[in-house]
């Protein structure tokens, strides 16, 4: 090191370099559980891990850990694979549903035409 604020400098980085590294890890670990939570189909732990994602991002972002734009994009990724699992268990909740009062109608059809 050429002078006294370059070595103070360099111990510096250093340090934020352990902290932002710690806070990274954490952050990803967090997206990994989201992901996990959305691919395994429970829509409560999803939720759940989401929002502990988001709000990992977001402090990761506001420390200057990550980059704005980085975390809103994985925010983004996250709330679009949320949404899109919980569309498909709309989809297949109502075609049950549509399955279920499907007998019904046909046997109040066929009551109608036994009675005339």
């Amino acid at each position: 090191m050429g002078t006294r604020s370059a070595a103070k400098a360099h111990r510096q980085s250093l340090e934020r370099r352990l902290r932002n590294r710690s806070v990274k890890s954490a952050t990803k670990t967090a997206i990994k559980k989201a992901n996990d939570a959305i691919l395994s189909g429970d829509l409560d732990a999803a939720r759940d891990a989401v929002h502990e994602a988001v709000v990992a991002l977001d402090k990761a972002a506001q420390n200057g850990v990550l980059h704005h734009r980085n975390s809103a994009r994985h925010k983004s990724r996250l709330q679009i694979k949320y949404n899109a699992a919980v569309a498909v268990r709309q989809v297949s909740g109502e075609a049950t549903e549509a399955e279920a009062e499907a007998p019904k109608k046909r046997a109040s059809a066929s009551k109608r035409t036994s009675k005339k």
